[in-house]
Formats: structure tokens, sequence, C-alpha cells
């Protein structure tokens, strides 16, 4: 557990920065930022939980699943985010996903 909780956290604040910066709704950063950061709430609470039942280290580097680097399975989290973030903003699908 942790070192993809700390990368979404990264990920998260940057676009959050990004959009208070940027002033284009046609980019849908509000969008982007809140699955971002739902994304990190969501893994937040699993670690808790986690780190509650079955104690240990709360932020590690390493992981026990297919992805071995924590930071490489944060990238890997960020991808399916992005890409939905994509489809919302450049494509025609994104007036189904995005409300005004």
């Amino acid at each position: 557990m942790g070192m993809w909780l700390i990368v979404t956290f990264v990920f998260a604040v940057i676009v959050s920065l990004m959009h208070l910066k940027i002033k284009n709704k046609k980019l849908r950063l509000d969008f982007f930022a809140l699955m971002l950061w739902g994304a990190f709430v969501m893994i937040l609470v699993d670690h808790i939980i986690g780190f509650i039942t079955e104690g240990g280290n709360f932020i590690e580097f390493t992981t026990e699943g297919l992805i071995s680097s924590g930071v490489m399975l944060g990238i890997a989290m960020f991808m399916p985010i992005l890409v939905i973030w994509l489809l919302a903003v450049y494509t025609p699908i994104g007036n189904k996903i995005c409300i005004d």
C-alpha cells in the first residue's frame, strides 16, 4: 500500500492548480480534477481500512500485484482517468459524460 496514493494525490493537486489558473471551460479541468480527487479519496479509504485490519506500513514503495512498483501502479491508475477526461473533452461522447 502507499506510493500510488501519493502519486494520485500529486496528480490531483497538479490538475486542481491547472483548473484554478486556466480559465478555459472547454478543457473541463474541473471534471478531471474531480475524478482524480475521487480516486484519491477511494484509495485513502482503502489504505486506512487495510492499515487498521492488517497493520504494517502505511506507505510502501512496492506492491504484491502484477505491477511491482508503487509509482508505476499510480501512473497506470491515472491512465483510465486521463482517457475518460480526453473523451469528455475531445469527442461528442463528452456531451453525454459532462453535464454543464
